[in-house]
């Protein structure tokens, strides 16, 4: 056998010892993608179900906070006719409250006043 006999042989073996390595890892590779596929679909089967409930609770949500700006809106109307009828309120009831307070205390004064002299 001459040396590029011996080469030759030696090139053959570790070509053959490479594609069996190759082969080896391909299939390490394939289990691993079928295990990841199946956790995919468990996944998948786990999380549809949820999305569309949590889809639902957002609706749901959607449709209360509506219902709570219908209530905020209407609070504020009234707080504004509250606001409006107690300004009118004080403009119609504070000057003759303040002339029936001043006529007590002037009463009160010619009252004591009277009552001195005797």
């Amino acid at each position: 056998m001459t040396a590029v006999d011996l080469a030759a042989l030696i090139v053959a073996i570790t070509s053959v010892v490479g594609v069996v390595l190759l082969a080896a890892g391909l299939l390490s590779l394939r289990r691993t993608l079928a295990v990841l596929r199946q956790g995919i679909d468990e996944l998948r089967a786990e999380t549809i179900p949820v999305v569309a409930e949590l889809r639902g609770s957002v609706e749901h949500v959607d449709r209360q906070l509506e219902r709570i700006e219908a209530v905020v809106a209407s609070l504020r109307s009234v707080s504004g006719t509250v606001d409006a009828a107690s300004r009118v309120a004080y403009v119609t009831l504070a000057n003759p409250v303040i002339k029936a307070l001043s006529l007590g205390a002037g009463t009160a004064r010619a009252v004591r006043s009277l009552r001195q002299r005797d």
